[in-house]
């Protein structure tokens, strides 16, 4: 189960290819590392890193231990066909997982993710709790231990043996019909319901014994519904449980913050606001005091804001933080052991630096500098030093290490399960600026040997959203293929990105096909203004909202030779009541704003060819829009023998995302090979497998 190798495998994370980015097999095949988890003393981290399984079939995480002083290499820690996840640490230094592993205790073989735990020193990991619909997010009291977990659970169960016979007899009759009561059907790319999550607590026992687990909230309801990503924390003594709780309103859902106590289930709305949604809950080391992120609702005229703040548990007081702090809070909010300050990070300027609030004045200092996004944020047991995931488009995600207290550092890498890359060019930043003078940047990944006298064409990539940036590497987008195939890949911030303040969001909101648009061009004109990118040869591309993006530039310019357009947004009318959370989408658009900036409506003024790609298991962009799109492209440009120059590519089993190594190989060598039919000039070749 275990694998006490202290050096990697040799069928390990670094065993790829010399070129990865050019070949799409060595490609997939390149480690992920996702995750990172501090022990309670400060001497260990555990990662996770995905790799592909034997049969190249699908990616399997594992666990790796990495030296947080940086000098000892990773080493391996679980190893199993089903993979891990998920670790934590409990507060004797073993680690915590799940992973749907068989239970060798167990005589039936039923998929579910089970709880298990890895002794401090080694040896083999056992189950310690188990649940009949799986085990999800695990926290544990930094000073009690206690555990808490969710798990899905039908709302008729009333223990664990009624929710195993309910299971069982769906199984045996194959019965998988949902009945839906109330707003909320799906989220990405699952179906919500029938059985909606549930908090359990219990305590670590010693020997072989299993945790006892409790049921906290068991009239929950949809209140703990994985729409609001099950965001939950357990106070240090284990007598609180502060959990984000799903309020229903008419149409839809609102995210209040509730308070349940662990020891009688007693369960009380500590904030609730029906012009705000609470998250990201943390205690303080003292449990006085719970950091939240508030975000006030948006509106058509009004993208809202994003917010830290404190409350004070006694008397139910809430405390803005931010200030005139223009930035949103991302990822888990950290408290340093004295409780002084919080740890988080936020986009900025195409970055996503760490940064430490004070808690007792809202001061913010930012502790990185350079070009990365930072996530994942762990601070260590004397409050001196900061572990974090830190990516970029010059590098996926790797451990580093920086001092909590000092302005504008470098970080450190750490001697993770894996080695970046080697990048077939150079990353560089590009500035524009829009009609209403507004700063426009940009990245712009440049291929080695591009130059005057050798311009490389040009690929523009939106990014979805879209409140988003462009800030870290990305496996699903990632432009660095492009790049080894000789293009240059523009990847610009345009309105509504996230990193540059309220008013840049603004500048978009509820009006994607203006200021989006316009600076999208702007940033494309920079570009092309160097010497070293070919005006001549150029395409756009986006995947979601940037998918929306390429089909609204598609509709309003013939300057591109191409177009990709990933999980797209097409008729604005169609997609708004269909999507997962229709409720979110009419508070920005109202029906007069979605038919000026729906696609649709230009479709007889697109000529530069199309490539569509839509998955059709697809939640928050539905197939319908694909579909619809494509119908519309066929009856504007279909020939009388049925040829035209676009082109579909259908995932019938893909969701939003592309997630299968093979599916992803195929997405990207579609793309190429369109590219290269209608940029480079190139004949039309169709991918194996596809042919």
């Amino acid at each position: 189960m275990s694998d006490p190798d202290p050096t990697s495998a040799p069928d390990g994370p670094d065993a790829v290819s010399a070129d990865p980015l050019h070949d799409l097999a060595a490609y997939v095949a390149l480690p992920r590392v996702g995750g990172l988890a501090l022990s309670p003393d400060g001497t260990r981290l555990v990662t996770s890193v995905q790799t592909l399984d034997p049969a190249g079939a699908r990616w399997v995480s594992a666990l790796w231990e990495v030296d947080p002083a940086g000098e000892q290499p990773a080493r391996r820690l679980t190893r199993s066909a089903k993979g891990e996840g998920g670790a934590t640490f409990a507060a004797d230094g073993s680690v915590l997982f799940t992973s749907a592993r068989p239970d060798p205790s167990a005589e039936d073989d039923e998929e579910q993710a089970l709880l298990w735990q890895l002794p401090a020193g080694g040896g083999e990991a056992r189950v310690v709790a188990s649940r009949p619909g799986g085990v999800g997010d695990v926290r544990v009291a930094r000073d009690a231990g206690t555990l808490v977990l969710s798990s899905a659970t039908f709302p008729s169960s009333t223990d664990e043996e009624s929710e195993a016979r309910t299971r069982k007899a769906r199984k045996d009759g194959k019965v998988s019909a949902i009945l839906h009561e109330g707003a909320g059907v799906r989220f990405w790319d699952h179906d919500l319901g029938p059985d909606h999550p549930r908090l359990f607590a219990g305590t670590l026992p010693g020997g072989e014994d299993r945790v006892e687990l409790r049921d906290l909230t068991p009239g929950a309801g949809r209140g703990l519904e994985s729409f609001y990503s099950e965001a939950h924390d357990v106070s240090p003594d284990g007598t609180t449980v502060a959990a984000t709780w799903a309020v229903r309103e008419r149409g839809g859902l609102r995210s209040a913050m509730a308070l349940v106590d662990v020891a009688t289930g007693e369960r009380r709305l500590l904030l609730d606001d029906p012009e705000v949604e609470f998250g990201s809950p943390s205690f303080s080391p003292d449990g006085a005091t719970l950091a939240v992120t508030t975000e006030r609702r948006s509106t058509p005229h009004d993208p809202g804001d994003v917010r830290l703040a404190v409350v004070d548990l006694a008397s139910g007081e809430l405390r803005d933080l931010s200030g005139d702090w223009d930035h949103w809070p991302a990822g888990e909010l950290r408290w340093t052991p004295d409780g002084s300050a919080l740890l988080l990070h936020a986009d900025e300027d195409g970055r996503s630096p760490v940064f430490r609030c004070e808690v007792a004045t809202g001061v913010f200092t930012r502790l990185t500098h350079d070009d990365f996004a930072y996530s994942d944020v762990q601070v260590g047991p004397d409050g001196r030093v900061v572990y974090a995931l830190r990516t970029s488009y010059a590098e996926p995600a790797r451990p580093v290490r920086l001092d909590a207290t000092t302005p504008d550092q470098d970080s450190v890498p750490l001697r993770g399960p894996a080695e970046p890359p080697a990048l077939p060019g150079t990353l560089v930043d590009v500035e524009a600026t829009a009609a209403d003078g507004t700063r426009v940047r940009s990245w712009l990944c440049l291929p080695h040997g591009a130059s005057a006298d050798a311009p490389a064409p040009l690929l523009l990539w939106i990014h979805g959203g879209p409140l988003g940036s462009w800030n870290a590497w990305s496996w699903r987008w990632n432009p660095w293929l492009a790049v080894s195939r000789g293009y240059a890949v523009l990847l610009p911030d345009p309105a509504l990105s996230t990193g540059y303040g309220l008013d840049f969001i603004a500048r978009g909101w509820g009006a994607w096909g203006g200021a989006p648009y316009t600076d999208l061009m702007a940033a494309t004109d920079a570009a092309v203004a160097r010497d070293d990118v070919d005006e001549t040869r150029t395409a756009a591309m986006g995947g979601s909202f940037g998918g929306y993006m390429a089909n609204w530039v598609a509709g309003h310019t013939d300057r591109f030779d191409a177009i990709v357009t990933h999980a797209s947004l097409w008729a604005l009318d169609q997609f708004g009541p269909t999507t997962d959370a229709p409720w979110y989408w009419s508070r920005e658009m109202t029906p007069e704003m979605a038919a000026e900036n729906s696609p649709h409506r230009f479709v007889q003024d697109i000529v530069t060819p199309v490539l569509v790609i839509h998955g059709d298991k697809d939640y928050r962009v539905p197939i319908g829009e694909g579909l619809r799109l494509w119908a519309d492209l066929a009856a504007h440009a279909e020939a009388e023998d049925g040829s035209m120059p676009h082109k579909f590519l259908l995932f019938p089993d893909e969701n939003h995302w592309v997630l299968t190594p093979n599916h992803a190989q195929l997405w990207y060598a579609t793309v190429f090979a369109f590219l290269s039919h209608h940029v480079l000039g190139e004949e039309w070749v169709v991918p194996d497998l596809l042919a």
